[in-house]
């Protein structure tokens, strides 16, 4: 049932981040899901205006459709706050600790939530040998993943089966990042569960074309991946991952929606990370889940525009 208070409804969408294409598609959607639920609504793109100027327009809540850096981590999140204004999805701590993956792994770790073996190099600090010493005191072997603490949608991640695959990734995405994380790789089914305010919604399994589900995989159609819904597990595990997902939501203190990604091994899941901005594109998960449980698109945005509050 539409809230009366979220009559005027702005979606923000773009922003500067390495996703900007992901959001403005995301976001676009959205627009005409929320419209057809009968909402008027307008669009904001943080790239062309300044976040202040959102106060200049007439709107009751926003719907943040924004992917990546800076509307993702906390940063639009703070913007919607002090301008005292309901949004969608996590607030400004969550967002913030669940996009920087050395911080949500260790709220993983402290919370007993399995997660691959890591460490963070920074650029100033990084010499290969240190690297090779880490690795084998932590009983880390090849192959290995190198990631950026704070990109999404597999942005700049680079799979290493050898030391001198690993000394070029570093080298490559040193010229970019100040800080990267060294990754156990974990191999097995990938696992993706969509939670909806705190509600479990499904898990699905990913069988890529590629070496990993990355940006290609998410979004390239050529690369499609396989999905498979609901995920090859049996009832016990599916169960399992869907109370991982559930409890990491809540540790973290999400809201609205997220998608947790997991690798599924040797009868363990391990969480790689949360997104609590997942992306709502014709290929994207978190839709495709809800279709499968009997919710349309048009529902699934408006069940998460019905969530948004000023997150404290």
């Amino acid at each position: 049932m539409k809230n009366k208070k979220f009559k005027n409804v702005l979606v923000v969408l773009g922003g500067t981040s390495g996703e900007r294409a992901i959001s403005l598609e995301s976001g676009r959607a959205c627009i005409k899901a929320l419209k057809k639920k009968g909402y008027k609504v307008s669009s904001f793109d943080p790239k062309i205006k300044n976040f202040n100027l959102i106060n200049k327009i007439k709107i009751d809540v926003i719907f943040n459709a924004l992917h990546g850096r800076d509307g993702e981590d906390g940063i639009a999140q703070s913007y919607f706050e002090y301008l005292k204004i309901p949004y969608t999805h996590s607030g400004v701590i969550s967002s913030f600790n669940a996009m920087n993956k050395l911080i949500s792994k260790e709220i993983f770790i402290k919370n007993n939530i399995k997660t691959p073996k890591f460490f963070s190099i920074k650029k100033k600090e990084y010499k290969i040998k240190t690297i090779q010493k880490i690795l084998k005191s932590k009983k880390i072997n090849y192959p290995v993943v190198l990631k950026p603490i704070n990109e999404g949608s597999s942005l700049g991640v680079e799979i290493c089966k050898n030391k001198e695959k690993l000394f070029r990734s570093f080298s490559h995405l040193f010229k970019k990042y100040d800080e990267l994380m060294l990754e156990e790789y974990i191999g097995g089914q990938e696992i993706q569960v969509a939670v909806i305010n705190s509600y479990p919604l499904g898990a699905i399994e990913l069988i890529p074309k590629r070496l990993f589900y990355d940006y290609k995989a998410k979004y390239t159609k050529k690369a499609k991946t396989k999905h498979v819904m609901p995920a090859r597990l049996s009832k016990k595990k599916y169960k399992e991952v869907l109370n991982i997902a559930k409890k990491t939501y809540n540790v973290l203190k999400c809201r609205g929606v997220t998608r947790s990604d997991f690798k599924f091994f040797e009868n363990t899941f391990y969480l790689l990370e949360i997104n609590t901005q997942p992306g709502m594109t014709s290929l994207s998960l978190v839709p495709e889940i809800a279709k499968f449980k009997g919710l349309t698109f048009e529902n699934l945005v408006e069940k998460i525009l019905l969530d948004a509050n000023v997150n404290k």
